[in-house]
């Protein structure tokens, strides 16, 4: 049977691990598990100048107020059909575009296009959220193309409730598709060459190369983003949301963020914000385990 290391070497090196943890622990309990105690505000009628002690406690009042709103279920639906769209933006479009850059055998401009996707991944929302707007303003780039086509009257995009949802989608897709591009071509580099060799020797063409080898080869990584995007189904992004829209698409742009930022902290209701963000929280949790469950279960993906 082996000994345990017990030397004063190998203490040593524990508690400098110990060490290198104790900031991001410090930094979750001060910023996630602290504020944790604020959720007893959604059994309150909270009253800020008596504060959590001194409010009075309600129960589930305010969430059987907050299923009769009709806002509710809105922004929830609104919340559920924008992280979709972007789930599956965010798998279909980044593994294409991964195996359309495999193909490329100029190393140069392979890694010159990979650097160029990639770099929207690296810029905040506030500052795409003004450059979409201006390419997509009254008169910008986008209206005047349409202009020389033979459109008489510019589209205001940001005004059309119908469209803002694929709006966001489409923009959250090409500001992330680089990064998760990475990720796909990280996994196809994990493919032996041996078997391009071998299928090309059988006389078999790129496309049979690519249905029988490739995808094959990369199924395992798919089905894990797939996986693990499902506890991000009700995240569809605040930043994002928040920059680009406006009261004129509140009816399919409203998320649960932006929804409770108003309604708690602009209107004051910080009980039906609070119980409203705590429902989110709750079912993501479950979605988050579900997911975990699901990629130990299918790609024998585990975290501990």
């Amino acid at each position: 049977m082996k000994k345990r290391n017990n030397s004063p070497k190998s203490n040593s090196f524990v508690k400098h691990y110990y060490l290198m943890l104790l900031p991001g622990f410090v930094w979750v309990t001060i910023f996630c598990i602290v504020p944790m105690f604020g959720i007893a505000i959604a059994f309150q009628n909270y009253n800020p100048a008596e504060g959590i002690f001194g409010s009075e406690w309600i129960g589930l009042g305010t969430f059987e107020y907050m299923f009769v709103l009709k806002d509710t279920w809105n922004i929830f639906f609104n919340t559920l059909f924008i992280a979709c769209l972007k789930i599956v933006g965010n798998l279909i479009v980044p593994l294409v575009f991964a195996l359309m850059l495999n193909e490329a055998r100029n190393m140069i401009f392979k890694r010159s296009v990979q650097t160029i996707v990639y770099l929207p991944h690296f810029l905040s929302w506030v500052i795409l959220g003004g450059i979409i707007l201006d390419i997509f303003s009254y008169g910008g780039p986008v209206n005047q193309l349409l202009a020389l086509f033979g459109l008489d009257e510019p589209i205001l995009f940001f005004a059309k409730a119908e469209l803002f949802p694929y709006f966001l989608a489409g923009s959250d897709v090409w500001k992330e598709f680089g990064f998760n591009t990475i990720i796909y071509l990280a996994a196809l580099t994990g493919i032996n060459p041996a078997l391009y060799e071998a299928a090309s020797i059988d006389g078999a063409n790129r496309l049979r190369m690519l249905w029988h080898i490739t995808l094959p080869g990369i199924r395992t990584t798919a089905a894990l983003l797939a996986v693990l995007s499902l506890g991000q189904v009700l995240n569809a992004g605040f930043d994002q949301v928040f920059n680009l829209y406006n009261p004129l698409v509140y009816s399919t742009g409203d998320i649960i963020d932006t929804w409770v930022y108003r309604v708690g902290l602009l209107d004051l209701q910080y009980e039906l914000g609070t119980a409203v963000g705590l429902l989110k929280s709750v079912v993501g949790f479950i979605m988050i385990v579900i997911s975990y469950s699901l990629a130990y279960r299918y790609t024998n993906y585990r975290i501990f």
